[in-house]
């Protein structure tokens, strides 16, 4: 699986992005989906996950209400819609494939994609 996140940009405190992770190959729908974050200087965190089927979605509290996540299978692509941003949410965004299920710890995770950019301005 090969996955290419997009949508990435900068935008202003309580603006809007939604960015996309669009995955080849047949066996998308298989597949947990994660979005993760990483900051300058930090570790990459768990951002939001979604079951295979779309049913089924976490999120890190920090996004929570924020944040929402979804699938199109048929479209092997994978969506984070982010509203009301913070200048903390400012971050190289990866989106990462599982076969297991969603899980916080990036080691569960099996295929990267290679990050977009997203910053917020104060």
């Amino acid at each position: 699986v090969q996955l290419q996140a997009s949508g990435g940009g900068l935008v202003q405190a309580g603006g809007s992005l939604r960015l996309s992770c669009a995955a080849s190959g047949r066996t998308f729908s298989t597949y947990a989906m994660g979005w993760f974050r990483q900051a300058p200087g930090k570790e990459r965190e768990f951002v939001s996950g979604i079951n295979p089927s779309g049913s089924v979605s976490r999120f890190t509290d920090s996004v929570k209400g924020r944040f929402t996540i979804s699938r199109d299978n048929a479209k092997n692509t994978v969506y984070l819609q982010m509203n009301s941003l913070k200048t903390e949410d400012t971050a190289v965004y990866y989106c990462a494939a599982s076969r297991r299920g969603i899980y916080s710890d990036r080691a569960f995770y099996d295929y990267w994609g290679q990050g977009t950019q997203v910053t917020v301005s104060s």
